[in-house]
């Protein structure tokens, strides 16, 4: 008996704590269309990362530049390789053509930045693009310069807290006009 008087308080303790964190949910298209968000508003919202993304660069000597990373050598190649790891939160910067957000992991730098875009194979959730993607992996433009990426990446989602975007979108109203009484 005493053992149920330990394990239900514990058992709601951590029930409490776990529906108190963020309620993460991909973003997609349905969700940008229902919300109509403007560029500024979008700009309110924290994105977050559903998995890991890593860039990979072949640099070669005298030509590094470590950016958030570390160079490696791998098969005797010197690569550069930049980690943004899940949950990292973003912010959207810019729009850069219908349907693409360009969206800064980075704390530091505008110019290091993402492009996300909805995707028909994933549910039209907004998910990393790339510049081509082949069998193993695809191209992405950050910081100016071109890095490959693993095709698992492909499926890199940015999420936000629902929750937290409904308590602090902003509230539109349409003035329906107003004319002069008498007439």
């Amino acid at each position: 008996m005493k053992i149920f008087k330990t394990i239900i308080p514990v058992i709601g303790m951590l029930f409490l704590l776990s529906s108190c964190g963020p309620t993460l949910r991909p973003f997609t298209q349905d969700l940008y269309d229902d919300y109509s968000w403007s560029d500024s508003e979008l700009k309110k919202i924290q994105f977050y990362l559903s998995d890991d993304i890593v860039l990979r660069r072949e640099v070669s000597a005298g030509a590094s530049e470590i950016i958030q990373g570390e160079i490696k050598l791998i098969e005797g190649r010197q690569i550069e390789e930049v980690v943004i790891r899940k949950g990292t939160p973003g912010v959207f910067l810019f729009s850069p053509k219908k349907e693409r957000f360009a969206v800064s992991f980075d704390a530091t730098s505008d110019e290091k930045f993402l492009i996300f875009g909805p995707s028909p194979k994933a549910n039209d959730r907004y998910v990393l693009m790339a510049s081509e993607w082949r069998r193993r992996g695809g191209t992405v433009t950050y910081g100016g310069k071109k890095w490959r990426v693993d095709v698992s990446t492909a499926w890199a989602t940015l999420m936000i807290d629902l929750e937290k975007v409904n308590k602090t979108s902003v509230q539109k109203e349409v003035a329906a006009g107003r004319r002069v009484s008498g007439k």
